[in-house]
Parts: C-alpha cells; sequence; structure tokens
C-alpha cells in the first residue's frame, strides 16, 4: 500500500479517511472557511500532503453534495502535483441560485481525492498520425 506523508496544520484537523473498504476516493474535510461569496465558498483543509514523485492527487467533488444540495468543486476537478508543497484548499460552488449560498460546515467532508500515476511525456512533432477507422469523426461521432 502506498504511503503518503501529510501534516496536520493544527491539532483538530481531521485526516482524511476512506469511508468504505470499497472506496476508490478518501474524504477530504473542511477545517475553516477561509473566504466566501454568493454562492461559493473556499474552505480551509488544515493539511499539507507530499505526494511522491510520479503521482498527482486528484481531488473531485463528492457525490452527495451534487445529487443532494447542488455543490460542486468550483474548478470541476483538482490536480495537486508532486511538487506542491502547500496547504489544500477547497472551493465549492452552489449552482442552485435561489438557494444563494454553500451549505457545509467546518468539519464536514467538502471533496474526495485520489492519488493516481501519472506520467511526463515527450511531444513529436509529425506532419501526418496514423489513421485510424474513426479518423477525425467529432463529438457525438460513435452514436
Amino acid at each position: 500500500m502506498q504511503q503518503i506523508k501529510v501534516i496536520k496544520m493544527y491539532d483538530d484537523v481531521k485526516l482524511p479517511v476512506y469511508a468504505t473498504k470499497g472506496a476508490a476516493c478518501f474524504d477530504i474535510f473542511a477545517y475553516d472557511i477561509v473566504n466566501g461569496s454568493d454562492n461559493t465558498e473556499t474552505y480551509s483543509t488544515g493539511l499539507m500532503f507530499e505526494i511522491p514523485e510520479g503521482y498527482a492527487m486528484m481531488i473531485y467533488s463528492r457525490s452527495g453534495h451534487g445529487f443532494n444540495k447542488d455543490i460542486r468543486l468550483a474548478n470541476c476537478v483538482g490536480v495537486i502535483d508532486s511538487d506542491y508543497r502547500g496547504e489544500i484548499k477547497v472551493k465549492l460552488t452552489c449552482d442552485d441560485t435561489s438557494k444563494g449560498y454553500v451549505d457545509v460546515r467546518n468539519g464536514e467532508r467538502i471533496a474526495q481525492g485520489m492519488i493516481i500515476p501519472v506520467q511526463q511525456v515527450v511531444f513529436d512533432q509529425v506532419a501526418t498520425l496514423s489513421s485510424t477507422e474513426r479518423g477525425e469523426a467529432g463529438f457525438g461521432s460513435t452514436n
């Protein structure tokens, strides 16, 4: 099992946890509201991670937020690179403009994360690409 180093910036910060044995992502908790306006709030997690080289941490919205509260990550998916050592913050947006605010309290689950292997590539500029059955057929072409 991969070990990830994490710093709790404050004693009462919650470490990430997997909710179930089969969970693909770990839960990330709100520590404090940093700032907000209208239908968005930015949360401190109080956590700093050391992601190993060759890996990245992906941060996703919680499905319960989307289905039950119309809340999502403001940037849809967060990517934490292996060379970042600062605090993880999460910005949430409420898409229900009639509600007008994000209803998440400190200590609640605000996002979910996954550590994945990543590979940097070298780009080789060429004049042509290999052909495929699909070719240049675009969006909706495989219906």
